[in-house]
């Protein structure tokens, strides 16, 4: 007997939810877990029902379907639905398995439906979605500025409005963002926000840390040579020689 494909729909339109269900319908080896309208409700399903296709939209309120595959530690075979030709098509052919744009035909889900087939099929479990670092990476180079932060801890997401952060925190190979809703881990680079923060409002003091200027009382001198940042929650940032340029230009 031939091993189903487990399936998840991620979108949040009912109408678009009922086509690739009408679609999937007609396929016999194909198997829907089940449907969710938001990416929230897609994060505790992927990590509870381990699905090994998901159709994808990417543009969804709350968290955009770029933004769930940033906070899924293991990613099934992902295939993208979208209405907007505006996102760079080459870019979800960077081994995202394919991309429908809608309207789509039977014919045209069908076909990415095979591809699918073809990736699970020849790929180690698991590894189906192996071309998503370089789509998600693609995705953070062409990125502009960032209006908001996605962090996950277990199957709860937070979404950090990039003003209600006070500083980012150097951590290894992730940082730690200190912001009003609370201190929240992420895996990616200080060079990354560093090069996606609004310039006008964030500013690297240190190989440690980068500050949001407004949250900054006073710089005080620390030692002959060196200063910090005191900020207005109370707490001190060191500040380096090149971060201290950087203020004294600033202000």
């Amino acid at each position: 007997m031939q091993e189903k494909i487990k399936v998840i729909i991620v979108d949040d339109e009912d109408l678009a939810r009922e086509l690739v269900k009408k679609y999937l319908a007609g396929l016999a080896d194909a198997e829907l877990l089940c449907e969710c309208s938001n990416g929230f409700e897609a994060l505790k399903a992927i990590q509870e029902l381990r699905p090994d296709l998901v159709f994808l939209d990417i543009q969804m309120p709350k968290i955009d379907g770029f933004e769930l595959l940033e906070v899924l530690d293991e990613k099934p075979a992902i295939i993208f639905t979208t209405a907007f030709d505006q996102y760079a098509i080459r870019a979800f052919e960077l081994n995202a398995v394919d991309y429908l744009l809608k309207p789509f035909s039977r014919e045209r889900f069908v076909q990415a439906y095979e591809k699918a087939k073809l990736r699970l099929g020849t790929t180690p479990q698991g590894m189906a979605s192996q071309g998503t670092p370089s789509l998600l990476k693609h995705l953070d180079d062409t990125r502009q500025t960032l209006d908001r932060v996605i962090t996950r801890l277990g199957s709860k997401i937070t979404v950090i409005p990039v003003d209600k952060i006070r500083y980012i925190e150097s951590a290894d190979d992730y940082v730690m963002i200190h912001s009003e809703l609370g201190d929240h881990l992420k895996e990616k680079t200080m060079k990354y926000f560093e090069e996606h923060l609004p310039k006008e409002q964030y500013i690297r003091i240190h190989r440690k840390y980068i500050v949001n200027i407004n949250e900054i009382r006073s710089l005080e001198l620390y030692t002959k040579d060196s200063y910090v940042a005191l900020l207005k929650t109370g707490e001190k940032l060191n500040v380096s020689s090149e971060g201290y340029r950087r203020l004294r230009e600033r202000f």
